[in-house]
C-alpha cells in the first residue's frame, strides 16, 4: 500500500437538525462521536488507500455545545501510525449559517485499524512527522497507543 503523498486533513460539514438533539438544544454527545468516526476512518482511508475499522477512542474533550441549526465542521488529520494503526486527530467547531464564525467544540485522538478484504488487520505506510508540532503530536499518540494496548483485557 502507498500513501498519498500529502497527508490533508479530512472536513466533513453537517447540519445539526431537532432529532440530533437532547432537550437543551444541543447536538447529542453520541452525534459529535459519530461524526468523529466518520471523519477519522475516511483520514485514516485517504492516507493509506485502505479500510478501516475503530479500534479505540481517546483524550475526547467537549469543550462547547453544538447547537440545533448550526453546522458541524469536523476536521480530521493522521498524526501517527503503527504497524496497522492511524492515529487520527479530529477537531469539531460549529458555526451558524449567518455569520459562519467557527467555535470549538470537541476534540479527540481515535485510532483505526486498517483491515483487508478478509477483514483482518492489514499494514499501514509509516507517517513520517515532519515539523515540531507532527513530532509533538505523533510522541502524544504513541504514547496512547502504547498505554492503550497496555490495558487490553
Amino acid at each position: 500500500m502507498k500513501a498519498i503523498s500529502e497527508n490533508k486533513p479530512i472536513v466533513v460539514y453537517e447540519e445539526i437538525f431537532p432529532s440530533d438533539t437532547n432537550p437543551y438544544g444541543t447536538a447529542f454527545g453520541g452525534k459529535i462521536l459519530s461524526l468523529m468516526d466518520r471523519a477519522a476512518g475516511l483520514a485514516a482511508s485517504r492516507y493509506a488507500h485502505c479500510h478501516f475499522v475503530t479500534a479505540s477512542l481517546d483524550s475526547i474533550r467537549f469543550v462547547g455545545p453544538v447547537r440545533q441549526g448550526d453546522i458541524a465542521q469536523v476536521t480530521a488529520k493522521v498524526i501517527y501510525t503503527s504497524s496497522r494503526t492511524c492515529g487520527v486527530k479530529v477537531t469539531v467547531e460549529s458555526s451558524n449559517k449567518l455569520d459562519w464564525k467557527t467555535k470549538q467544540c470537541c476534540q479527540g485522538l481515535l485510532f483505526m485499524v486498517a483491515i483487508g478484504p478478509d477483514g483482518r488487520p492489514v499494514t499501514v505506510p509509516a507517517f513520517e512527522p515532519c515539523t515540531e508540532e507532527e513530532k509533538r503530536e505523533f510522541q502524544h499518540a504513541s504514547a496512547v497507543h502504547r498505554k492503550m494496548l497496555g490495558k487490553r483485557y
